[in-house]
């Protein structure tokens, strides 16, 4: 008796459990009627994806399946997640959680640390940054990579991010700005700085050769914190140390660290810049294709617009701006100085990347963003209208600029073709950056301007060279945005869209999909991205910005962490 009373009771609860089971949808979300595009540059397909918790459970015909949510995707098409390989937000997103900028324009993932990296930071790196972290209420309450990535999680991010640990960081970190060669005790801090960034999670280890302080420092020097970051499984990103007049000699530099290392190689924004170096593009491609043959795994990033941005003092020559921000603003205040630094922009040099020359003077560099709001009426204008406004020179405006704002504007330069930006673009070997941090339309980062990458570099992609000028595929468009990119950084569960790799998905409309944002009128939207998930849960929905944060910090191959 008492066993079928408990062969009764077996009975009724699995038959109650079976009942509930039928009662849960089996999947969080479907996507159905799409034409998915992959990642891989395969032929696009049509298909419904299902996601469960932070996956891709399933694809195929789920027209039967069960889930809390369907979502209609016939006429759009459905890719992985796209993937920025220089965002620039590692900072920004700690100011406004939902990288605005970046999830309308289908980006779930940025790579950071260009040169110099958000950690490690000591007092005088912290001190650096107190006048940003000031004015947008930021706490300064990491040293580590590990400490900075507890502060990310915390700040409740829409978007995955990881870094590199920059090159010029650590030399900065132990060395200061100085122009010198580091001893064998500093190489060696250097080393153990990588290491430990390594350890906490750096996907490997990035210069910024033209730009104080890594235009410091030698080929050996990087060679032997690049084998560092090779040891633990990390690769390289490089801004070269020439992208005008002396780029060949600067491949050659490219090609020898990864070479030497044996590490593979990116280069950053890749371009010919000032006209003197206008169609050099197609032999620059040449080049690396011609590396590539020989065994040495480089390739590229680029952005698809033919003005640059960075800050203002990389229009004065390298030795104005060594030594660190007050020896800056003594040089700049000196008259003597101030009129050697102008004259020297004036001349053509291969000693140092001549900005302001390449920008044809004054009229081609556009003052973008200023932390000081007594100089926020100038943004937006060029230094040859700022000078006629001020009254003076544009070389003092732009020195007088740089003293008031302690050297933390920002400008974008006029300073590539088309043409070569069209070539780099549609390149197999090409991967997108914006090289550029979140902004928004609202907010605390809509109060000044910016570069319009920030805004639409993969739109323009997908609008500009796949939809009007036809110079690849959709799907080569789509790969060069996911899966190359992933694999040029080392990221192995993102970037294709397959059951059981994270649910980092964008939908768009191919025929409306567009970037809005202008030079003169950055601070726009882009339109024709319908819906982004991050780790399966949606940030943009119908096209609009969700209160879904559940973006997370992406580790490299050494990290050592739980």
């Amino acid at each position: 008796m008492k066993t079928q009373l408990t062969l009764l009771l077996t009975a009724v609860v699995l038959i109650c459990a079976s009942f509930l089971n039928a009662q849960q949808p089996a999947y969080d979300f479907i996507i159905s009627g799409a034409r998915i595009v992959d990642g891989t540059g395969a032929a696009w397909h049509f298909g419904d994806i299902a996601i469960k918790g932070d996956r891709i459970a399933a694809m195929g015909d789920l027209h039967n399946a069960a889930a809390t949510q369907r979502i209609d995707a016939n006429g759009l098409i459905v890719s992985p997640g796209f993937i920025d390989v220089q965002g620039q937000s590692e900072f920004n997103i700690l100011v406004d959680g939902r990288a605005a900028s970046k999830i309308t324009q289908g980006v779930t993932t940025e790579i950071t640390g260009e040169g110099t990296s958000i950690a490690p930071l000591n007092d005088r790196l912290l001190e650096d940054r107190r006048p940003e972290a000031a004015k947008y209420h930021v706490d300064l309450d990491w040293r580590s990579l590990d400490e900075y990535f507890q502060h990310f999680q915390h700040a409740r991010p829409a978007i995955n991010l990881g870094t590199f640990v920059g090159a010029g960081g650590v030399r900065e970190y132990v060395i200061g700005k100085d122009n010198r060669p580091a001893t064998s005790a500093e190489l060696e801090q250097m080393r153990q700085l990588v290491a430990q960034s390594m350890q906490q999670g750096a996907f490997g280890i990035s210069t910024a050769l033209q730009y104080v302080p890594d235009v410091f420092a030698t080929t050996d020097e990087i060679v032997e914190l690049a084998k560092v970051a090779r040891s633990y499984g990390g690769v390289y990103f490089t801004h070269q140390r020439s992208e005008s007049d002396v780029i060949f000699p600067s491949l050659d530099e490219v090609f020898a660290i990864s070479q030497r290392a044996n590490i593979s190689t990116t280069i950053w924004h890749l371009k010919t810049a000032y006209s003197e170096n206008f169609g050099k593009i197609p032999e620059v491609l040449r080049r690396i294709q011609a590396a590539r043959e020989k065994g040495i795994d480089v390739a590229a990033s680029v952005y698809p617009y033919d003005r640059a941005s960075n800050d203002l003092i990389a229009c004065f020559p390298s030795w104005v701006v060594e030594g660190g921000t007050e020896k800056m603003l003594a040089r700049l205040k000196d008259s003597a100085q101030r009129a050697r630094a102008q004259k020297e922009m004036e001349t053509p040099s291969s000693a140092w990347e001549n900005q302001w020359l390449g920008s044809g003077g004054g009229k081609g560099v556009m003052l973008v963003h200023i932390l000081n709001t007594d100089l926020h009426k100038y943004e937006g204008m060029n230094l040859e209208e700022i000078g006629r406004q001020m009254g003076k020179d544009p070389k003092d405006a732009a020195m007088d600029i740089a003293i008031a704002d302690r050297g933390k504007s920002q400008v974008v330069i006029s300073i590539m073709d088309e043409a070569d930006v069209r070539a780099a673009v549609s390149s197999p070997l090409v991967t997108y950056g914006s090289d550029s941090e979140e902004q928004a339309e609202d907010g605390p980062l809509s109060t000044t301007k910016a570069h319009p990458r920030a805004f639409g570099t993969m739109t323009r992609v997908l609008a500009e060279y796949v939809r009007k000028d036809h110079v690849m595929s959709l799907e080569e468009a789509v790969r060069k945005m996911t899966s190359l990119a992933a694999s040029r950084v080392g990221i192995a569960d993102r970037g294709i869209l397959r059951p059981g790799m994270m649910a980092d998905i964008t939908v768009f409309d191919p025929s409306t999909v567009q970037d809005v944002a202008t030079y003169n009128d950055p601070l726009h939207y882009s339109i024709g991205v319908k819906h982004v998930f991050v780790n399966g849960k949606p940030v943009l929905l119908d096209a609009k910005i969700t209160g879904e944060r559940p973006g997370r910090a992406l580790r490299g191959p050494g990290y050592k962490g739980q």
